[in-house]
């Protein structure tokens, strides 16, 4: 058993997610009201079931940072037109996972772990690279400290595995000190030439 990761970090996850949902109340009830208005009542919460630990699916609660327009075609026009002015700002500044602190206090995130990703990703793992879903997927992580978007996936889930295999207190807290600086920095939010992350095809 190794205490920290079975039982402390939990505990954590707890304090931390239930301390912050309280303090930033009423600044996320106002984030709320003005996206609602933004994306052209599309709503202001996006859900989507992503896989936790083991696999397990969930349903992650993000900001939603676009609208839902559609081409004469009937079907969503592309990311960077449905992106909001008011969208770019709150993913520029990562405010749009603040709502995930509710996934944590639940239980089916962590503060710090893996990203959780589409569930359609799931066939598409290596067996190594499965490993990121032996622990819970957190808000930020070490690959969210060393690149985010605009880094390979091959690259992103070396880093994942890598943090499966060196989880410790003082490893996430040097990945909140960094992702505080990203944020500050405004790094790695998108790739390159890309207004979203480009899909992973089980290659890249």
């Amino acid at each position: 058993m190794k205490p920290y990761r079975d039982f402390f970090k939990r505990a954590l996850d707890i304090i931390v997610s239930g301390c912050a949902l309280i303090v930033l109340a009423i600044p996320l009830a106002l984030v709320t009201l003005w996206l609602h208005f933004a994306n052209k009542g599309a709503g202001a919460f996006f859900f989507q079931e992503r896989p936790g630990r083991d696999g397990k699916i969930f349903k992650v609660v993000k900001y939603k940072t676009m609208t839902d327009e559609k081409g004469p075609d009937g079907k969503l026009l592309p990311d960077a037109r449905r992106l909001t002015k008011v969208g770019k700002l709150v993913r520029s500044t990562s405010i749009d996972e603040l709502p995930q602190l509710w996934n944590v206090f639940k239980g089916d995130m962590s503060l710090i772990g893996p990203r959780p990703l589409r569930t359609y990703y799931l066939p598409l793992y290596s067996p190594t690279q499965a490993r990121r879903h032996e622990v819970r997927p957190g808000i930020t992580g070490w690959a969210q400290t060393h690149g985010r978007n605009s880094i390979t996936w091959t690259k992103k889930f070396e880093y994942d595995v890598w943090y499966v295999d060196h989880i410790s207190f003082l490893l996430d807290c040097r990945i909140l000190w960094l992702t505080v600086l990203k944020v500050f920095k405004r790094e790695g939010i998108n790739t390159e030439g890309q207004a979203t992350a480009v899909p992973f095809d089980g290659t890249n």
